[in-house]
């Protein structure tokens, strides 16, 4: 399925997730940290499809339960003792709290950045930061796209191997070692040639002459200017509701937080909406076009 919100422009985009990630590191809140993990997650899923949910239950939920199980066997503190182990150490319910706390945090943010790779293409970062950081901007670019790169051609040259019978997965351990030596060997050669090329691909291109400008396609429309309008309204709406302390939330010694009221209602309602702000967009902009072909 599309994505309406990869279509805004790149200052949307980059705004949105710098305030989801910063946030669901910050707020700790349970409430919080339900509605980030949430929409994340969906997010995710929406973008992703099957291969997304099946990272997310197969591998981030494991890790999370992995994590939150952890705590209490490293952190005794708090001040309610639920039990002893074996060694002396208490189990406070307090550690089980913030182990728990801690692992959706993490997972969250894990979440968020892999939606982050689907959106922010290395284009709209380049288009964000070319004139202010180019050098950096552009290393930061060449590394995200190696990355994915460097995956697939892997792949490639793993299955030619296979094929031949020299996988690094064939043979005796010896092997395996040989194989796998000869795999990175022709990796490593094809880093390199693919660096040589990228530079002089640049560098017939003029970057870095001065007077040279760039192409781009992005362009700040009304769309874009509502969007902004909103991440700016609800960021320091929820960043003043942080400081009025209606996002409050303690693990230790004793696990508790902030009053429920009429002002923490508004900032988890405003905060799911910051969240779910992708989800809405996608399911309005389904809705209107849907509409929109049952009236030819």
């Amino acid at each position: 399925m599309k994505d309406s919100f990869s279509s805004y422009h790149p200052l949307v985009n980059f705004l949105y997730f710098g305030l989801v990630l910063v946030f669901s590191m910050v707020f700790l809140h349970p409430v919080c940290l339900a509605i980030s993990m949430g929409c994340a997650f969906a997010w995710s899923c929406s973008l992703g499809g099957r291969k997304a949910l099946k990272f997310n239950l197969l591998g981030l939920l494991p890790m999370m339960i992995f994590m939150a199980a952890m705590n209490p066997l490293f952190s005794h503190e708090g001040a309610t003792i639920l039990a002893y182990f074996p060694d002396g150490n208490p189990l406070t319910l307090e550690s089980i709290w913030y182990g728990i706390g801690a692992a959706a945090m993490l997972v969250t943010v894990v979440c968020w950045f892999s939606c982050y790779n689907k959106v922010m293409t290395s284009d709209k970062f380049v288009y964000l930061f070319g004139r202010v950081i180019p050098a950096l901007s552009l290393v930061l670019s060449m590394v995200l796209r190696f990355v994915p790169k460097f995956k697939e051609q892997l792949h490639v040259v793993s299955n030619a191997q296979k094929c031949v019978g020299r996988d690094a997965g064939s043979g005796s351990l010896l092997q395996k070692i040989k194989h796998g030596i000869r795999i990175l060997s022709v990796m490593i050669t094809w880093a390199l040639e693919n660096a040589i090329e990228t530079a002089d691909s640049m560098k017939s291109r003029g970057y870095g002459l001065p007077g040279r400008t760039s192409f781009s396609l992005y362009r700040f429309d009304g769309r874009d200017q509502g969007a902004l309008a909103f991440l700016i309204g609800a960021g320091v709406y929820l960043v003043l509701m942080a400081v009025k302390g209606e996002l409050y939330w303690q693990f230790y010694p004793i696990t508790k937080g902030a009053a429920v009221t009429a002002w923490s209602l508004s900032a988890w309602l405003c905060y799911l909406a910051l969240c779910a702000m992708p989800l809405i967009l996608n399911y309005w902009e389904g809705r209107t076009w849907k509409r929109i072909v049952s009236n030819i």
